[in-house]
């Protein structure tokens, strides 16, 4: 399927490794060009040249890349001065600590606020009115299954990324709907990621089990028997961003292999 969206620009956060660069690859599969960011440069620097390299005799998408923090100001100015408009924007930042409530400070929460409903919301913000503008914008914000299903240890991001959820809802039944911009948001259960291999480690050590054993617990508990592919959490995100996804508005897709556990 031509999902139309070839020499449109796209805007991915965290787009060195795991789900942003699945979501980066996607698109640039489909000749989308890229403004790709991150905070590690030298990780960011050699998955976009690796994008050049596998799309050179194909799409041939223009590829940028910025190392930066975007959940800064300073980050987010870094961005815009490359190039300002933007058709898709994919909002990705790192997940907030696990632990316990009463251990998390007030700077602990504003750090996760920060990362993960604030900057979505100033992104989304400084973009969403230019797509109007041109009749098509895609908004896909990359939250997490846990704002479904909240997990007791990820408390921080259960509340920041729930907050995300409710602001989006409201905007997508706003009349950017019927100026051609969509908004939804991607929930991820256990995919293949850094992330995911840091919790793993962090509940061996507190359970005292192997690393080994954990993992194959966590994947007993899905039904699809596995984790989750950084390139299938792509696919899907291209797909939002298509022509074809314009009548898919404030919604949550949940990617989690069967695991959550209710009808709707």
């Amino acid at each position: 399927m031509d999902l139309g969206i070839a020499g449109r620009w796209a805007l991915i956060g965290g787009a060195s490794k795991g789900l942003g660069l699945g979501c980066a690859r996607a698109l640039a599969a489909e000749g989308v060009n890229l403004v790709m960011v991150a905070r590690g440069a030298e990780a960011l620097q050699q998955a976009a040249h690796q994008l050049i390299a596998d799309n050179s005799g194909g799409t041939r998408p223009e590829v940028l890349f910025v190392p930066a923090d975007i959940t800064t100001a300073e980050g987010r100015s870094a961005v815009f001065a490359v190039r300002r408009d933007f058709d898709i924007v994919v909002t990705n930042a790192g997940g907030p600590p696990v632990g316990d409530f009463r251990d998390w400070d007030r700077a602990a929460w504003l750090r996760a606020l920060d990362a993960n409903m604030l900057t979505p919301i100033e992104l989304i913000k400084a973009t969403v009115d230019g797509m109007a503008a041109r009749g098509f914008g895609r908004i896909v914000n990359i939250t997490s299954s846990a704002v479904k299903s909240p997990i007791d240890a990820l408390g921080l991001s259960n509340g920041a990324r729930s907050g995300l959820t409710g602001f989006v809802a409201g905007l997508a039944r706003s009349s950017l709907a019927a100026r051609g911009v969509t908004l939804n948001n991607l929930l991820p259960g256990p995919f293949d990621t850094d992330r995911l291999a840091s919790n793993l480690a962090n509940a061996a050590r507190k359970s005292g089990r192997t690393l080994q054993e954990v993992a194959r617990d966590r994947q007993a508990s899905v039904p699809a028997g596995r984790f989750g592919r950084p390139d299938e959490f792509g696919a899907a995100c291209a797909f939002l961003c298509s022509q074809q996804a314009g009548y898919i508005n404030g919604q949550n897709l949940l990617l989690d292999g069967g695991a959550f556990p209710g009808t709707f």
